[in-house]
């Protein structure tokens, strides 16, 4: 049974804190403005935020209210393991409930991440592999010569088989990205026929634009908004 969506009448600031940046909205489901910050940047005035979640530990902060916080525990996606990332349970529960059958969501963020929800709202497991800035870091790290480069991803180079270096390491990476969701999505179809698939994370519209598709930048923070825990539980 899918949830109703009780944000669309409650404006309120939402926050994700990932890996390596915060992602704020505001406004409500119908009316809605997302964007991404540097860690503890804040959202502006008034920036204590009406419900938040965090894929690790957060130091105390004035604006981040604990009992605002959502857990694992309070997304409902069911047989969801204790050691699974909130992230990736909102973005699963998220494209499960927007869908009509099971889901693989691709969360291309500092780690990209494949999660697998049946069509009756059961996890049904994933692949985590780096994602496009650790594996630039890595190859500027370990090999010799090869350039850093900057952590977002950029636009993708439109020569498929670029002849400078960095645009080689861009493009290489990226596609190698795209071909692991394309297969991760292949093989899920063959488990759950009918499996659709979801592009998420910061860097999910170059990964999408590789695979033809449309990416869902803020699928987390809409569940999070979704799902807001109760003042003062």
């Amino acid at each position: 049974m899918r949830a109703s969506d009780p944000a669309e009448e409650a404006p309120g600031l939402w926050l994700l804190i990932g890996n390596s940046r915060w992602h704020w909205a505001r406004g409500s489901l119908d009316q809605w403005r997302c964007w991404s910050v540097a860690p503890g940047a804040e959202a502006g005035p008034g920036h204590a935020p009406t419900a938040w979640a965090a894929v690790g530990p957060v130091a105390a902060q004035p604006a981040l209210d604990p009992t605002t916080r959502l857990g694992l525990k309070q997304v409902p996606l069911v047989a969801a393991p204790p050691w699974l990332g909130v992230d990736r349970a909102l973005v699963g529960w998220q494209a499960w409930q927007q869908s009509a059958g099971p889901v693989l969501v691709a969360d291309a963020g500092t780690a990209l991440s494949l999660t697998r929800v049946g069509g009756d709202g059961r996890f049904a497991g994933g692949r985590i592999l780096a994602g496009a800035a650790l594996q630039w870091r890595a190859l500027a790290a370990a090999t010799a010569q090869l350039p850093t480069l900057p952590a977002s991803c950029g636009q993708l180079p439109a020569d498929p088989w670029p002849h400078d270096t960095a645009e080689a390491i861009r493009s290489g990476v990226l596609r190698g990205l795209a071909a692991a969701v394309e297969l991760a999505w292949r093989e899920a179809c063959q488990l759950s026929p009918g499996c659709s698939l979801w592009i998420t994370g910061g860097d999910g519209a170059e990964l999408a634009a590789l695979l033809g598709r449309d990416a869902e930048p803020d699928l987390a923070l809409r569940a999070l908004a979704r799902l807001r825990p109760a003042p003062g539980r």
